[in-house]
């Protein structure tokens, strides 16, 4: 019996979980830029927020000793807020253009300069969250802003990673809820999650234990090029599909 296509995202959730627990953010854009036409666009941002709930909390639980959870409250009053507002518009979207909306969010993302979140204090956090989960409901992957306000706090790499992994826990947490509010389904899709959560849950083991023997270098020009390409197919797939 030949293995559904969605299965390939098996091994690609468990190469990207462990390039995150390496250097503390990429796999979710990855992971996210291979899902389009390996998977129904109506499941693509709710399986990739479960998959990426597993990875940023096995990442966190593996260094549980860096985690500074005064971050936890601000960032979670900000996710509620981005869940409801981003949840409204995702719900209006013609999901026919998702992938391309996506894949043109993500090119922005990739090379446009992030903004800079005002101050170092609670509320830098509460937008980070508002940000973080509400734009997250539209392009999937966002975490290269929070990995640079997290580096403002404390620019140890260990830090970042493990405090990337409890903010992005949070949102995930609130943008799942969000998508069940909406009416997604998760039943029908259980033994594809549990491989995956299988699989990105041994990657952020993996990659935790290869950061302390990986450099910590400038990845980001192969890592641009990289996901661009694949933006660029996901920009690609609704026009192919006309």
């Amino acid at each position: 019996m030949r293995m559904p296509v969605e299965y390939l995202l098996v091994p690609i959730a468990f190469l990207t979980s462990t390039l995150t627990g390496v250097i503390g953010m990429g796999g979710g854009v990855l992971l996210l830029a291979c899902m389009p036409g390996l998977l129904p666009v109506a499941a693509i941002f709710p399986l990739h927020a479960a998959t990426q709930l597993a990875s940023n909390a096995t990442r966190a639980l593996f260094g549980w000793r860096e985690i500074q959870w005064s971050i936890v409250a601000p960032v979670a009053l900000g996710a509620a807020l981005g869940a409801v507002l981003g949840g409204s518009v995702y719900g209006s979207l013609n999901l026919h253009w998702l992938p391309a909306i996506v894949g043109v969010l993500i090119l922005l993302i990739t090379w446009v300069p992030l903004p800079s979140l005002p101050g170092a204090g609670r509320w830098s956090l509460v937008l980070l969250g508002l940000y973080q989960t509400g734009l997250g409901m539209l392009a999937g992957a966002t975490g290269p802003l929070g990995a640079a306000v997290l580096a403002r706090r404390n620019p140890r790499r260990d830090w970042v990673v493990v405090n990337t992994g409890v903010y992005m826990v949070i949102s995930h947490v609130f943008r799942l809820f969000a998508f069940t509010a909406i009416g997604f389904s998760f039943a029908g899709w259980w033994p594809l999650l549990l491989a995956l959560i299988t699989a990105v849950s041994v990657g952020s083991w993996v990659g935790t234990r290869l950061r302390h023997s990986v450099p910590q270098m400038d990845f980001r020009r192969w890592f641009r090029l990289l996901v661009s390409l694949l933006a660029l197919r996901m920009i690609a797939l609704p026009l192919l599909g006309d």
